[in-house]
C-alpha cells in the first residue's frame, strides 16, 4: 500500500503481537478475543469475535483500511466477505522461512521496514545458535483431546519440532489428523508433547496419558512457542534451547 494504513484490524493472535512489536499501537483498532498478547491490547482494543467466527458487521462499522488475516486460522468465506469492502492481507505459514518472509512483508506494507528487519534478524540469530540434538527422537505433538489430534507434516508446528530434534511420527499425514491411544502406542513414540493450546492440556491429562505410556516421556509444552509465527519467535528458540539443555528432550 502506497499510503500507510491508519485503521488496522488483526484476526490472528501471533500477528497481533507482531503489530505491537512493530510499534503500531495507535493504528490497530480491532483484534480477536484470542489475541491475548500484549495484555494491554487485550484489555483495551475493540474485539471483533473469534478467529473462526468474526463479526463482519462490527468490523465494517470500524471502517478499517487494512485487515491482517491468515489462511489456516481464519475462514475463507469470512475473509472473502471482508475483501468486498476493504484491503486484506492473508498470510500462509508452513515453516520458519515463511514466518520471516511474512514479518518482512507486513513491515513493508505498514511502512515499518526497519523494525521488521530488526525482528527478523534477531529471530535468525536466535535460531542459528540453537544446538541441535544429534539423534532425533520419535515424537507426536497433540493439540486436542476427545478426539486426540496431532500436528501433521504441513504445519508450522512440524517445522518447530525439527528445531527441537524431534522426528514427527505423523510426518506422513497432513494438517491435524485424528489419532487414538492404540495408534500412538503402535507408532513407538519416545516423546509425547501436550500443547497448552488450542486444547489446554494440564497435569491431570499428562498423568492419565503417562499411565498408558509408561516408557514414553510426556511433556506439557507452551503451544505459543510451537505455533505462533510472529515476533514471539524471538523467545521460541530460547524456549527450545532450554528444553534441550535441561535434557527434557534427550
Amino acid at each position: 500500500m502506497k499510503q500507510k494504513p491508519q485503521r488496522i484490524i488483526s484476526l490472528v493472535p501471533s500477528q497481533t503481537e507482531l503489530l505491537y512489536d512493530l510499534g503500531l499501537n495507535a493504528e490497530v483498532i480491532g483484534i480477536t478475543k484470542f489475541c491475548v498478547h500484549p495484555d494491554e491490547w487485550f484489555k483495551t482494543k475493540t474485539r471483533i469475535g473469534g478467529t473462526k467466527n468474526i463479526n463482519i458487521e462490527k468490523i465494517k462499522s470500524l471502517n478499517p483500511d487494512l485487515i491482517i488475516a491468515n489462511k489456516e486460522e481464519n475462514v475463507k468465506e469470512q475473509v472473502e466477505a471482508l475483501q468486498d469492502f476493504t484491503n486484506v492481507y492473508v498470510s500462509d505459514i508452513f515453516n520458519l522461512n515463511d514466518a520471516l518472509d511474512m514479518i518482512l512483508q507486513v513491515g513493508k506494507l505498514l511502512h515499518k521496514d526497519e523494525a521488521a528487519d530488526n525482528i527478523t534478524a534477531l529471530i535468525r540469530n536466535k535460531f542459528s545458535s540453537l544446538k541441535m540434538i544429534k539423534q532425533e527422537r520419535r515424537a507426536a505433538y497433540l493439540i486436542w483431546q476427545n478426539p486426540f489430534m496431532a500436528a501433521g507434516s504441513d504445519t508450522f508446528i512440524h517445522d518447530m519440532m525439527q528445531y527441537c530434534g524431534l522426528q514427527n511420527v505423523f510426518a506422513d499425514k497432513l494438517r491435524y489428523p485424528e489419532t487414538t491411544i492404540k495408534e500412538l502406542q503402535s507408532l513407538n513414540c519416545e516423546v509425547l508433547l501436550l500443547s497448552s493450546e488450542p486444547f489446554p492440556f494440564k497435569q491431570k491429562q499428562a498423568d492419565e496419558i503417562q499411565s498408558l505410556f509408561p516408557s514414553v516421556k510426556i511433556m506439557l509444552v507452551d503451544g505459543e512457542m510451537f505455533s505462533w509465527y510472529g515476533s514471539r519467535l524471538i523467545y521460541a528458540a530460547d524456549y527450545f534451547d532450554n528444553l534441550i539443555q535441561s535434557r527434557l528432550l534427550v
